[in-house]
């Protein structure tokens, strides 16, 4: 993007006295939003001789939208970076504690969660007063020039022209923009009353599920003349909105008929609009924020669902982030790169609760049948922002009820109470993931096995898992790999499975079975992960003879003889492993491997009976089920792990998975391990705290299977929110056990829990107790100014 040095060959634009070369002292700001107006503001506090002009297209009076919600910790940044702006704000404010959930007639109220709210048209009428006191150049109904124009006169361009921002179009090539449009329509309304909490409803139709978001966000007056606003955001997904007609009816008489399906919750009274119509959500990602001396800030930077309040927030907070690098940076590209650096990790994390937030109102179908109470906390921690630990801080009243619902003996986390699989009953809900070690000599466990199965069966999780055991030699990933193909390896698996049944009595031990297909003949994961060994490589088989990566072998095509005599490895392998007392046997169809790439679209191209179609797909990993499921003693329960999505298109799909999850169901399977991706290797992963478990949550509420949920699930309280909101039946933790062997035994100790759910074993007893640790102090407020309040110092 065209731009000039800031302040070179300008006569007048150096300050005298200017502390840092290159600072910014023409700025221009294209567009008058919230984000956008308190950047002019803070950029003109901190240097009166600058000058700031802010273009905005509306008059001075035009808004769109009612309400506004900001968190106590971006008022906090406001507070400390502009006292003036914030007593103004203060004034305006309605705050409230309260949540309502009402669902099926019966509405929960969770308190102690703190929102401040002011109308859209107030916050921007105490933002133009500030900056007209402050001297910043307003110009209404006014179309900003181009950016690439602004940038040649002016030394810093601040693009804050919202979601649809010409800026970011105009540039593209260079902030490589990726917009995705979501499935739920929804209208921003108002009423002429205040609710008294934040409302969410729930209305079942013929036409399918709609859902109410409703705030206040203008208190009554002393006089009590002014019944107060709010915030009515109706939403349901594209095929109900289309069912029950609002694709044919304008704005006002949408308004109408949501009122009417909301009458309840409004009192009878009605809904109007502002300019207001039926929207799809877009999500606003870009790999880059600035341009030369152009920045973005706010929605043309970035989006968040509007069901986690943060689009104003995270403009407010752009701004800050942005006059204090400006503030401390020695030039602009300085500036703009750490802003960026300092944002992003912010905004990606806000981005990642939003979309869990969206995607559960997305799939709201799926928990419509939960008990009001359950659904009332499934939906409080649908972003997984707020926490069962969170809440318990919050509303400890409402969450021991949720909590006595799910079945809770008193003083016993969620993740401490039994779960039956079969005629196996887990003494808690804690899952040691199968984890491979690549540690065994010509597929035998050794000492390393013993230990670090041995260990985690000490550390108190009520089912550990083995690594993925290769039925063949053939059938390894690499020459590290387990196996139970023949005796001697089933011995060292005994010995195992022996030491975890009396050392640690009470904790079940599982089998993964599995054959590498395609993904074989690799080096071990340090030497270079699913790379094909120097030498020594053995043929590989596949269903379809497609390699895994460029640099992997061709696999050769299994036909009826070779399908055959894998499904007797599969079996001979379950025998071996019923000899050795295994609790538990899991049928490894995820990540890729042999079964998986069957499952797969992407790598089965079979024209035979077991490609095509998915229930074609199928056929073969249901055949080694039931084979395995005939030899496998009745009593001893049988999982299935699956690739729920393949992060790549033209792939397994979620609806794919639903399938893929009943089919074995109905063949016998106790439960299913949800997982994902590793199917192929140009695989685009959603990463994130707890990413698989939606894919899971999706399995366990629309089939009714018990479901294991893994995936970056790292803490506790992650597997007491999931276990609550029935998002899962048990939770699978890999790298935390990696970190922590005793995982389960800590947890239990840091939420001083003592009961049947886990046991220390007599060795550990002393340990039992948390170690006290030393104190922190808070973190300082992002910006502070000449004359606002300074943070207190610790006591």
């Amino acid at each position: 993007m065209p731009g000039t040095q800031p302040g070179a060959g300008r006569p007048g634009t150096e300050r005298p006295g200017a502390e840092r070369a290159g600072a910014a002292h023409r700025i221009a700001v294209i567009g008058g939003g919230p984000g956008g107006l308190y950047a002019a503001a803070l950029l003109k506090r901190l240097d009166p001789d600058r000058e700031v002009t802010v273009w905005e297209r509306n008059a001075p009076d035009d808004t769109f939208g009612f309400g506004v919600v900001l968190s106590d910790e971006t008022l906090g940044g406001i507070e400390h970076a502009d006292p003036a702006v914030y007593a103004a704000l203060q004034e305006e404010f309605v705050r409230w504690d309260d949540i309502d959930i009402v669902h099926r007639g019966t509405r929960h109220t969770s308190g102690g969660h703190g929102f401040a709210a002011l109308s859209r048209k107030r916050l921007l009428a105490v933002l133009h007063e500030r900056c007209r006191a402050l001297g910043v150049d307003l110009r209404f109904r006014t179309e900003a020039p181009p950016a690439a124009e602004l940038a040649t006169a002016y030394d810093l361009v601040i693009a804050a022209d919202g979601v649809h921002s010409l800026t970011r179009e105009a540039h593209a090539e260079v902030f490589r923009p990726t917009l995705t449009t979501h499935r739920c329509r929804y209208i921003w309304l108002a009423a002429d009353f205040a609710f008294d909490a934040f409302r969410f409803e729930i209305a079942e139709t013929e036409h399918g599920v709609l859902q109410l978001h409703g705030y206040p966000y203008r208190a009554a007056t002393a006089s009590g003349s002014d019944p107060g606003a709010s915030t009515v955001i109706i939403e349901m997904r594209e095929e109900v909105w289309r069912a029950a007609g609002f694709a044919d009816v304008d704005p006002a008489e949408s308004a109408e008929r949501c009122a009417k399906l909301f009458a309840e919750a409004l009192g009878g009274r009605p809904l109007h609009g502002n300019n207001s119509s039926w929207l799809t959500f877009r999500t606003v990602v870009n790999e880059h924020w600035s341009c030369g001396n152009t920045v973005l800030l706010g929605d043309a930077a970035h989006t968040a669902h509007f069901s986690i309040g943060s689009g104003t927030k995270l403009a407010v907070e752009d701004a800050l982030a942005l006059a204090a690098n400006l503030q401390e940076q020695p030039d602009i590209p300085a500036a703009l790169a750490a802003y960026e650096t300092e944002r992003r990790p912010v905004v990606e994390s806000t981005q990642r609760a939003a979309r869990a937030s969206l995607q559960w109102f997305e799939e709201l179908p799926l928990y419509v049948d939960q008990s009001p109470r359950q659904f009332a906390f499934n939906l409080l921690t649908r972003s997984r922002r707020v926490t069962h630990d969170n809440l318990r801080l919050r509303d400890a009243h409402f969450t021991e009820a949720v909590e006595r619902d799910f079945g809770c003996p008193p003083g016993t986390p969620p993740m401490f109470t039994p779960f039956r699989l079969g005629d196996l009953e887990l003494r808690n809900r804690v899952v040691v993931s199968p984890m491979d070690m690549y540690s065994a000599v010509d597929g035998v466990p050794g000492d390393f096995h013993l230990v670090h199965l041995g260990a985690r069966a000490l550390g108190g999780a009520g089912l550990v898992m083995t690594e993925m055991v290769c039925v063949s030699e053939r059938g390894r990933i690499t020459p590290g790999c387990a196996g139970l193909y023949t005796d001697e390896q089933a011995d060292a698996w005994a010995r195992v499975v022996d030491f975890a049944h009396t050392q640690a009595p009470g904790t079940a031990i599982g089998l993964q079975l599995g054959h590498s297909g395609r993904k074989g003949s690799t080096r071990l994961m340090w030497d270079g992960i699913d790379e094909p060994l120097d030498s020594g490589n053995w043929p590989l088989v596949a269903p379809s003879p497609l390699p895994y990566g460029p640099a992997s072998q061709i696999p050769h095509a299994l036909d009826a003889a070779g399908l055959a005599a894998v499904r007797e490895e599969f079996t001979a392998a379950a025998r071996r492993a019923a000899r050795c007392g295994f609790d538990l046997l899991e049928l490894h169809c995820a990540h890729g491997y042999l079964l998986s790439s069957f499952l797969s679209p992407l790598t089965n191209r079979r024209t035979d009976a077991y490609g095509g179609s998915l229930e074609a797909r199928l056929r073969f990993p249901l055949e080694v089920f039931d084979a395995v499921r005939e030899v496998w003693p009745a009593g001893r329960p049988m999982t299935v792990r699956v690739s729920a999505t393949d992060w790549a298109d033209g792939g397994t799909t979620a609806d794919d998975a639903v399938a893929v999850a009943r089919a074995f169901a109905a063949h016998g399977a106790d439960a299913i391990d949800v997982s994902t991706g590793q199917v192929v290797s140009d695989e685009r992963p959603a990463y994130g705290r707890s990413y698989q478990t939606p894919f899971a949550d999706r399995i366990r509420n629309e089939t009714g299977v018990p479901v294991i949920a893994v995936g970056a699930i790292s803490s506790w309280d992650d597997v007491n929110s999931l276990l609550l909101a029935g998002r899962t039946d048990l939770c699978a933790l890999a790298r935390p056990h990696l970190y922590d062997p005793h995982w389960t035994l800590h947890a239990a100790a840091e939420q001083d829990y003592a009961g049947p759910g886990v046991v220390w074993p007599l060795q550990y007893r002393a340990g039992s107790r948390r170690p006290q640790t030393g104190r922190t102090d808070a973190a300082k407020p992002r910006l502070a100014l000449p004359g606002a309040p300074q943070p207190r110092p610790f006591p």
